[in-house]
This record gives structure tokens, sequence and C-alpha cells, in this order.
């Protein structure tokens, strides 16, 4: 029986070595593909960095051109803005110059009418005949 139980130790180790050395394999194989993964990684990352860094000095030339056009066209706006004051100033001078003619001739058509009723009352009580002038 002794005998038997170590036969089972004996095949139990070499099943064990025998998974050690697949595992093993299994590690080296997976530990070359990540090497061989952090080569390529390592050489795309140079050139992303180069590509990067054409595309930053590109559009680093692109924010100057545009700056130096927004520049340029800063009086546009800026006179833009001072004949809109102009136009508003000239539109409230419009409005107050109507707003007193507006006035003027209400009061004027307020006498026209007193004086029309004036007249009628005035044919009323002397009889003539109303003859609008």
């Amino acid at each position: 029986m002794q005998s038997i139980l170590i036969d089972i130790l004996y095949g139990a180790l070499i099943l064990l070595v025998l998974a050690l050395a697949i595992l093993v394999v299994n590690l080296i194989r997976t530990t070359g593909h990540i090497n061989k993964a952090t080569k390529l990684v390592a050489s795309d990352v140079d050139v992303l960095l180069h590509q990067a860094d054409t595309l930053m000095s590109k559009v680093n030339t692109l924010v100057e051109d545009v700056n130096g056009k927004v520049a340029t066209i800063d009086p546009l706006f800026t006179a833009v803005a001072d004949l809109s004051e102009s136009v508003t100033k000239i539109n409230k001078t419009g409005n107050d110059f109507v707003s007193r003619f507006s006035k003027k001739k209400a009061r004027h058509l307020k006498q026209k009418s007193i004086i029309k009723i004036g007249r009628a009352a005035n044919f009323f009580k002397r009889g003539d005949k109303y003859e609008e002038q």
C-alpha cells in the first residue's frame, strides 16, 4: 500500500512539473509578445509625436495668420460701432422732431376745431348761413 501511495505522489509531482513547465512556456511566449508590442508602440509613439509636433507648428502658423487678419479687421468693427451710435443719435433726433411736430399739429388742429365750433355757434346765434372756411 505504501508503494501505491508513493507512485501516486510521483505521478502528482510529475503532473505538477508538467503544469509548471507549460505555464513557464506560456509566460515566455507572452513576455515575447509583450516585448514586441512595446517596441511597436514605442516606434508608433515616436511617429505620432513627430506628427503632433508638425501639426502644432501648422496650427501656430494659422493662429498667427488669423490674429493678423483679426487685427486688420478690428478697425472695421470699431467704425461700424461708431456708425451705429451715429445712426441711433440721428434716429432719436428724428423721433424728437416728429414728436414735437405732432404736438404742434395736434395743437393747431385743436385750435382749428375751436374756431369751427365758434363759427358754428355764431351761426346759430345770428341765424346766418354757416360757411366753412
